[in-house]
């Protein structure tokens, strides 16, 4: 007499099933969110440039519902501006709001790198140097991208070391912010210098001379702040956003 089948056996592949198809949709909008971010944060993609859905959904190869989720997560990161009968576009910050991102920066940094002064460990140090020579050999490469994303990278490394990721998220956010308010307002102000500042404030650090680190950090906020200057740019969007070939 044969047995019959687990009478639970026959749900089982209509829930795996339900759950195969809900993670690429899940997947799908974190990627696009991801990839927009990302280009925001290199400084591929321009304040202002038009975010057409249907254009987003063939590039990503998804439907417009999924990019119609992805724009509407960066509309509430303040990374897109969502506009009736005319569609999505790369946010573009005013001034005003640029001199509040980097009032906020500022206040949250100085207190971060005062705080860090009193906890900070040697190996710690070793690692923020080793982050600075990340830095120097994407800037003397004349990696673009990469030597964007480092200098940012450092302000939420910082957060990271305090053992804070509630901050180094906030950090994320702002430096989200920051970069495309740099990409509307940004000046000729070299990636050399600052990254000569990060070494500064690291130095600081180490010696764990709070008042130096923080009057450094400030400077070092003030100093791109007072660099920033209208320069508009459009780029091709699906040259931006699309993935680079596999070697």
């Amino acid at each position: 007499m044969t047995r019959k089948p687990p009478v639970d056996r026959p749900s089982r592949k209509p829930r795996a099933g339900l759950a195969a198809a809900d993670a690429p949709v899940m997947g799908s909008t974190e990627r696009i969110v991801e990839s927009i971010t990302t280009a925001i944060v290199e400084r591929r993609l321009m304040p202002g440039t038009k975010l057409a859905e249907q254009k987003l959904a063939d590039i990503f190869q998804v439907s417009r519902t999924v990019v119609r989720q992805a724009l509407n997560q960066l509309s509430r990161d303040r990374l897109v501006t969502l506009e009736p009968a005319r569609g999505a576009f790369v946010a573009m910050p005013s001034p005003e709001e640029a001199r509040q991102v980097f009032e906020v920066r500022a206040m949250l940094e100085a207190s971060m790198v005062r705080q860090l002064c009193t906890v900070i460990t040697d190996a710690q140090v070793g690692e923020l140097r080793r982050h600075l020579k990340a830095e120097r050999e994407a800037i003397a490469r004349t990696d673009v991208s990469g030597r964007t994303r480092l200098l940012a990278d450092f302000h939420v490394v910082l957060a990271r070391l305090l053992g804070n990721e509630v901050l180094a998220q906030l950090l994320t956010d702002l430096l989200s912010r920051s970069s495309l308010i740099s990409l509307m307002y940004q000046s000729a102000h070299s990636a050399e210098h600052s990254q000569d500042e990060h070494g500064q404030i690291v130095d600081a650090l180490a010696r764990r001379d709070a008042r130096a680190a923080v009057r450094l950090m400030e400077q070092h906020l003030h100093s791109v702040e007072r660099n920033l200057r209208l320069d508009p740019r459009t780029p091709d969007l699906a040259a931006v956003l699309s993935p680079a070939p596999t070697p």
